[in-house]
């Protein structure tokens, strides 16, 4: 990774309006950034391990504290991580992700299939959701930008997962400069075996018991939406750890100007394995007074497996009527 890092520091360069990379190697791509676009393309790009997959559940309570686990089986890989990646053809495809739901019966079996390009201008974001009801695979365009992300009962739309993701065609970016921020750190007790979710879930916000909070650098980016563009946010402020590029704070604004969301990214190190991620994230909706957490594994059997290995042929949409079930 630091080799990767190193040459891409001498090679790496902004294409399409800065919406898309050139002799881009596996990770980091602005180690010294210049621009509010390069901080979030590393964002983007971060080291997580090359590979992973896990099972995780994902809460949307109601006022009174009230709600329903959705579990996902989730899966994600890099390009260069595939058995048959071929760096002498690497394509537009940045990484593949794979997203099943498993619980509740009413959900189970739906499948969303991700193909995230590196140049998403000349090449939008791939998007295949099977629908076990229909069994049936379609395309997805709606999952990106503002449209709304599956089973997320209308509290965060695509571009919110993993706290931002995604094209930045939409907005003007501007690197606003290094700040120091109480900032989610180290946040172990979130991801403890020993707590159930109904510990951590509370209404209005998580336990405050188990979140942590240290004080950091980060970067401060400023995203305001293009004349005539379309997007439920009009600005977004996004704070991004200086150590591991992952974003760790996001203020949304409603086209009035008002704060509308603010996600939390708790950060967590996987020392064995070498990988900065997240524990778990949450969007909070200061509005109507309601809140997604995503990421939640405290009661799950296995944790996150890093360095899976497998085939371009795994995350295509045949493959993916195969693995959907009713």
């Amino acid at each position: 990774v630091y080799a990767a890092v190193r040459s891409n520091a001498q090679n790496t360069q902004l294409v399409a309006g800065g919406n898309g990379l050139t002799n881009f190697q596996t990770a980091y791509p602005f180690p010294i950034p210049q621009n509010g676009q390069e901080v979030v393309w590393n964002h983007l790009t971060r080291y997580r391990g090359g590979s992973m997959k896990r099972t995780s559940v994902q809460a949307t309570p109601e006022k009174g504290g009230a709600f329903t686990p959705v579990t996902f089986k989730m899966e994600f890989t890099y390009r260069d991580q595939l058995k048959d990646f071929d760096p002498a053809n690497p394509g537009n495809v940045l990484f593949y992700y794979k997203e099943e739901v498993v619980s509740p019966a009413r959900l189970a079996g739906s499948v969303l299939l991700v193909h995230e390009t590196l140049d998403q201008v000349k090449e939008p974001r791939l998007a295949w959701l099977y629908n076990a009801g229909q069994r049936r695979v379609r395309r997805a365009p709606q999952v990106a930008y503002d449209g709304p992300y599956p089973a997320s009962e209308g509290l965060r739309v695509g571009d919110n997962f993993d706290m931002y993701n995604g094209a930045q065609d939409r907005y003007d970016w501007k690197l606003v400069g290094k700040r120091e921020l109480y900032i989610p750190y180290n946040s172990f007790k979130l991801d403890s075996p020993k707590l159930k979710y109904d510990d951590i879930v509370k209404a209005g916000h998580l336990n405050p018991e188990f979140n942590r909070y240290e004080l950091h650098r980060v970067w401060e980016v400023k995203a305001t939406l293009k004349p005539g563009e379309r997007h439920v946010y009009a600005k977004r402020v996004f704070f991004i750890d200086e150590d591991s590029w992952q974003i760790v704070l996001a203020d949304h604004y409603d086209a009035r100007g008002t704060l509308w969301r603010v996600g939390e990214g708790h950060l967590q190190p996987y020392y064995n394995v070498q990988v900065p991620w997240l524990a778990v994230e949450t969007l909070y909706d200061l509005l109507n007074g309601r809140y997604i957490v995503s990421g939640l594994k405290n009661e799950e059997s296995q944790g996150v497996e890093f360095g899976v290995k497998t085939l371009a042929a795994d995350y295509t949409p045949a493959a993916l009527r195969n693995s959907g079930v009713r």
